[in-house]
């Protein structure tokens, strides 16, 4: 027989085969449809993102070049910043609270003070429609939605910023370059720039970001005098923004949001792969006599297997065809589940690398993990058409086990190298998948072997018949436990972060803890803020000076040296921001030192100052106890000596600090103030609020109560992304569960009509069928719950230091909602075999 010959005749034969078979066939490979949809719509996503990124960057931006800093700009700076571009605009941002003059509620929010036009690209969508290029006209603001709907506002109000007043002109729908999140945890608020100084806010101290828009006509023009540019901003302590950074910030940014849904996809594939793979071993079992058959009439070892990888491939390949036109299906609906994470309009579009993707991963999977069962096809004896027992088993390794084995983790780290783009991290993912399922088939294992050792031989019968099928031959404790185990624990772990954010926040403003935080309080508003409050019948809980610095040096080297010689053991980043310090003579109940001595205090005529850094913060800056370093205390430089390092827990709501200084330093330098108090109710906490805004109203006020409604409103959000992620994985679960059960039902058949032969009554063989699988489901919640308690103990105790105390009802409401799935799809799936004779089914199966 010639090779093309024999390869003609292997198709045929797969075809000839697969006649009786085609349900089946189909039902391996449905396992990975849904992780194949997954991929495709993810994978397709991910290239209209980057494509919308680029084409929307400019409105992104605003402008084709942006300057900021959170500095007042010298007189040399401002007339640089003057002769820029061809068009510019000017912004002064910081926070602070407005008060609804009407309703008297307040809220902080980030004020936006413009000068001239803004964006250059894109708009600033307003109700009514160009409101915003009215606004500097008037004495009006721009509120955002989320803020007037809150107060239950509407435009013509007024609203108090300081000590103006301005008409609300308009609501603000959407911003550049802001997403519906960040909206909620950050409202904005519009002014004219010609009105902020008569709000009395721009005080000494007040901290201001300040930001200066271009827009270029030519773009050649902004090309040659960037590189001139990012020099006097680098020397001036501004950041540079331009369009094309702005797309490469941007695509950063979402990057790991899309390799997270990826590798979430892939786990709902790896499901599926396993769904496969236990099928395909029934299959192969199931078609013993006809490999037997074949070989009697010559076919070799490799021909039978060469037989029924055609069918797997070509299945596989119909298969994942399937599953990406459905993921261009569930590609419609990813940007409204992503909707309030992207600061960009995402279109769905079809991409076509993403379906060759998907097609190519499908295919590529179903032959990989049909590979390991149908090796066993190469040992059935043509002896087998005679006598069912032969001993086909063999004691020597089987090389080629071993090399599959390899190929599929290979295949592993390659698809998660290419999803992370890092070696490392694609083999610590491959690791951590491969311990999960693990644990997750060593715990099946042993609870199989428990329930063998310890059968409870004085159950009723019904109870025993259900029970003994978790360990019979042929049962599907490991592969349900493994499935349904791994979605229930992705899920119970979700629910379990949730929890401890939202407990992190509540336990801080538990009783007898500050729950409100004043800030930007002068100096010389101090007692009379302090007075106010314990009138009102307040506690003053905290009063505490900050200063805002810089640092100079570390270790005698500046930060020019640190960016040009990078040799040097002095990272360049950490001259780059401000720090708030504050100076005391002892430690806080949140602070404890860990290395060095504390000075509290300097005395009089010393000249050495000995500082204490947060320990982390440290490392960051690669100091060591003993070093020497100044800090500009806007303006004044300051030398000090790194005295010792402070273990801060930052869980504890109150005024806690990377860097403190000793008494005796700094009480001259220029400061603001930061009051803490507790307040026992809503309208307490509004009363008080309106109180402070009205005799105060440069003071900006946090209040604790609702940044836990707004990190309460985040998880919310973030957690129906991941439960919308997740849920791949459970369904596949649930798909590998009933695949499972429709190709093991001819083994489940035979015994269910056994009984009914007996005299088992339809009402009893239903029972017994239901209780399998709700200890199968029992088992396979339990085990996800256990595993998703692990994690959620490590978390709570290595991420968020605090003691991993679960709510148990949650836990409990998923268990059952485990065990009611997988007893409903066992029933289902069983029906056919209740519902005609004995002898009828006997002859379909036979």
């Amino acid at each position: 027989m010639s090779k093309q010959s024999e390869v003609t005749w292997l198709f045929q034969m797969a075809w000839r085969d697969s006649r009786r078979s085609k349900s089946r066939l189909f039902l391996f490979i449905s396992s990975i449809i849904l992780g194949i949809a997954a991929l495709v719509a993810i994978y397709s996503f991910n290239d209209n993102l980057k494509k919308d990124i680029d084409h929307q960057a400019a409105s992104l931006i605003g402008a084709d070049l942006v300057l900021s800093t959170n500095k007042q700009p010298s007189e040399k700076t401002e007339e640089y910043l003057k002769q820029l571009g061809d068009e510019r605009s000017s912004e002064k941002s910081f926070v602070s609270m407005i008060l609804f003059n009407r309703s008297g509620g307040s809220r902080l929010v980030q004020v936006r003070a413009l000068e001239g036009k803004f964006p250059f690209y894109g708009q600033i969508e307003t109700v009514p429609k160009g409101a915003a290029q009215e606004l500097s006209n008037s004495n009006s603001a721009l509120v955002d939605k989320t803020v007037m709907l809150q107060f239950g506002a509407s435009n013509g109000d007024s609203i108090r910023l300081g000590e103006q007043s301005f008409i609300i002109s308009g609501t603000l729908e959407s911003v550049p370059g802001q997403t519906g999140l960040s909206s909620s945890i950050a409202p904005v608020v519009y002014i004219p720039m010609a009105y902020l100084q008569g709000t009395g806010l721009m005080q000494k101290g007040s901290r201001v970001n300040y930001s200066f828009r271009y827009r270029f006509g030519d773009p050649e023009r902004l090309r040659k005098e960037l590189k001139s540019i990012k020099t006097f901003a680098e020397n001036a302590s501004m950041d540079v923004d331009t369009i094309e950074s702005t797309k490469e910030e941007t695509g950063n940014t979402f990057q790991n949001m899309t390799e997270f849904m990826s590798l979430v996809a892939f786990i709902a594939l790896l499901l599926g792969c396993i769904g496969v793979a236990s099928a395909v071993h029934i299959y192969v079992k199931e078609k013993v006599a006809s490999v037997s058959i074949l070989r009697c009439l010559g076919a070799t070892a490799s021909q039978t297997t060469l037989i029924y990888l055609i069918q797997i491939a070509l299945v596989g390949l119909a298969g994942s065809v399937f599953g990406s036109l459905l993921g261009l299906l569930i590609q419609q609906v990813l940007p409204a589940v992503m909707r309030d994470f992207l600061p960009i309009e995402i279109t769905a579009s079809v991409s076509y690398p993403a379906v060759l993707q998907g097609i190519s991963t499908g295919l590529l999977v179903s032959i990989v993990f049909s590979i390991l069962p149908l090796l066993t096809v190469r040992k059935v004896s043509p002896l087998n058409t005679l006598r069912a027992s032969v001993d086909t088993s063999n004691s020597t390794p089987d090389r080629l086990k071993a090399l599959v084995y390899f190929i599929i983790i290979i295949f592993l780290v390659s698809f998660a190298y290419l999803q992370l783009g890092d070696l490392k991290q694609a083999g610590i993912f491959t690791a951590g998948i491969a311990l999960c399922f693990l644990i997750l088939v060593a715990i099946a294992n042993l609870l199989t072997k428990l329930a063998r050792r310890y059968f409870p031989s004085n159950w009723a019968y019904l109870y025993r018949q259900g029970f003994s099928n978790l360990f019979r031959p042929n049962n599907q404790t490991v592969i349900l436990i493994v499935c349904i185990g791994l979605g229930t624990a992705l899920i119970s772990t979700l629910m379990l972060v949730k929890d401890m954010l939202i407990d992190k926040v509540t336990t801080s403003s538990a009783e007898g803890k500050a729950n409100m935080v004043l800030f930007d309080i002068q100096s010389s508003q101090k007692e009379a803020v302090a007075e106010l409050t314990r009138g009102r019948g307040l506690p003053v809980m905290q009063q505490v000076p900050i200063i805002t610095m810089r640092i100079e040096e570390i270790r005698g080297v500046t930060a020019s040296e640190a960016r040009r010689d990078t040799t040097l053991d002095v990272p360049a980043r950490a001259f780059n921001s401000e720090i708030r310090s504050t100076f005391r003579d002892s430690l806080t109940s949140s602070e404890k030192i860990v290395d060095g001595a504390w000075v509290g205090k300097v005395a009089a005529g010393n000249a050495k100052v000995y500082v204490s850094l947060e320990k982390r913060y440290a490392e960051r800056l690669r100091v060591r106890v003993g070093d020497e370093m100044t800090f500009n205390v806007q303006g004044a430089l300051v030398p000090v000596i790194v005295g010792s390092f402070r273990e801060v827990d930052w869980n504890n709501i109150q005024t806690n600090f990377r860097v403190v200084f000793p008494s005796g330093v700094l009480e001259n330098a220029p400061q603001f103030h930061v009051l803490m108090t507790r307040l026992e109710s809503p309208q307490q906490a509004a009363e008080f609020q309106q109180a402070i805004v009205l005799n105060f109203p440069n003071i900006s006020i946090i209040d604790l109560n609702l940044v836990l409604n707004v990190l309460d409103n985040l998880m919310d959000k973030l957690g129906f992304v991941i439960r919308f992620m997740a849920g791949f994985s459970i369904i596949t679960g649930i798909i590998v569960l009933i695949t499972s059960v429709l190709i093991s039902r001819y083994q489940r058949m035979r015994e269910n009509v056994l009984l009914r032969t007996l005299g088992a009554s339809t009402r009893q063989v239903l029972t017994i069928t239901a209780l399998e699988y709700f200890f199968l489901g029992a088992l396979a919640g339990i085990t996800g719950i256990l595993l998703s308690f692990m994690a959620g103990w490590g978390l709570a105790r290595y991420n968020f230091k605090i003691a991993f105390s679960p709510d148990l009802l949650p836990s409990l409401l998923l268990l059952i909602s485990v065990c009611m799935m997988t007893v409903v799809i066992g029933l289902l799936n069983s029906k056919s075999t209740l519902n005609a004779p004995p002898l009828e089914i006997l002859r379909k199966e036979g």
